[in-house]
């Protein structure tokens, strides 16, 4: 069986809570990805995505550079254990209308998992 932490991506890419879409975007650009996990008091309280940005900030005219991040993340992040299948992973990905998931070790964030690392090719023998 194939799992999640055999796909995700294990680097979490974070911003504080107040930082503007503009900049938001930035970083996700320079950082090649295509999610932010957005922290506050040392903690992740949610997810920002392209999609996000694009839905709810551009495609309704509003100011990159005043709107936050917090006000267009989703919270709480939709998440599976990293041990669980790809295959659950894509069932909770489209029961949820997500693209991104948080994998959880013990409970707590340790990587995201996206639609696209579900298309790369694994062999179950290289693990």
């Amino acid at each position: 069986m194939v799992t999640i932490s055999q796909l995700m991506t294990k680097t979490l890419v974070t911003v504080p809570a107040g930082t503007s879409v503009a900049d938001a975007a930035r970083m996700m650009n320079d950082r090649h990805v295509g999610s932010l996990f957005v922290e506050q008091n040392e903690r992740v309280v949610g997810i920002v995505t392209e999609s996000d940005i694009v839905r709810k900030v551009v495609g309704e005219n509003k100011p990159v550079h005043f709107v936050s991040v917090e006000s267009i993340m989703s919270s709480p992040i939709i998440s599976l254990d990293e041990r669980r299948s790809i295959t659950e992973a894509a069932d909770l990905m489209q029961h949820h209308h997500t693209r991104h998931l948080g994998v959880l070790k013990s409970g707590s964030i340790v990587g995201v998992l996206s639609v696209r690392d579900l298309l790369q090719p694994v062999s179950v023998d290289e693990f």
